[in-house]
């Protein structure tokens, strides 16, 4: 397991739609923790129920699209999202401005929803988080700044330890790890009957990530900055 804690990559510009994200997920989620009883009514209503999607369609449901976005399960899949979206997301923002970017970061979520609905269509098991937003930053980043340095922890028993890796190894094996545990979740009966990650909102959000980072205007061209570059 590898933690990515730090880019070596600055930007250009102030992240603004990064910071306003991060924000309003965070606010969100300690709303979540005052709800008390009615947090699962909450879940019921705002996250993203495949089955809902396919079966019932209309306008509340398909809006859970986007609400679902903004919800997390836990501090630690907050505080996860939130530290992946703080690393790599500010850069993707540099090359496509504010507002191509929060574009971007939608459409990615709703490639993971649909990515999500395509292979749990019969789900009752509410989906929620940003995860498959991020996962489409994740793939900006590597094509874009496939050997930018990025720091990770990596936990070795009781220790620690921090290493410097580029971006195509930290990435690639994180979208390796997706794949072989999508596969796994579809072929392994115990998987396939239990809640959980929902491996294929990464991997839908990832490739339509990869998809839209091509065709999408840049405001700049990606280069890899140092520290030193602003001096």
């Amino acid at each position: 397991m590898i933690i990515p804690i730090h880019d070596d990559n600055p930007t250009q510009t102030i992240s603004w739609a990064t910071m306003s994200l991060i924000i309003i997920n965070v606010t969100i989620f300690i709303y979540e923790l005052s709800l008390g009883s009615g947090l699962d009514m909450f879940i019921k209503e705002y996250a993203m129920t495949p089955y809902l999607i396919v079966q019932f369609p209309s306008i509340s449901t398909y809006l859970t699209l986007i609400t679902s976005i903004f919800l997390h399960g836990g501090w630690i899949h907050v505080i996860g999202n939130m530290l992946y979206l703080w690393i790599f997301g500010n850069n993707i923002e540099d090359v496509l401005g504010h507002g191509k970017f929060l574009v971007f970061y939608f459409l990615c979520g709703l490639g993971g929803a649909i990515g999500h609905i395509i292979f749990n269509p019969t789900s009752t098991i509410p989906s929620l988080g940003a995860s498959g937003a991020i996962a489409g930053v994740l793939a900006a980043y590597l094509i874009l700044y496939p050997l930018a340095t990025i720091d990770v922890a990596i936990p070795i028993f009781i220790f620690i330890k921090i290493i410097r890796l580029p971006a195509i190894i930290v990435i690639g094996f994180w979208f390796f790890l997706q794949l072989t545990s999508g596969y796994a979740a579809i072929t392994t009966p115990v998987m396939q009957s239990s809640g959980g990650v929902a491996w294929f909102a990464h991997i839908g959000g990832f490739m339509t990530g990869l998809l839209l980072i091509l065709i999408f205007p840049k405001k700049r061209n990606p280069r890899v900055r140092h520290r030193k570059d602003r001096y």
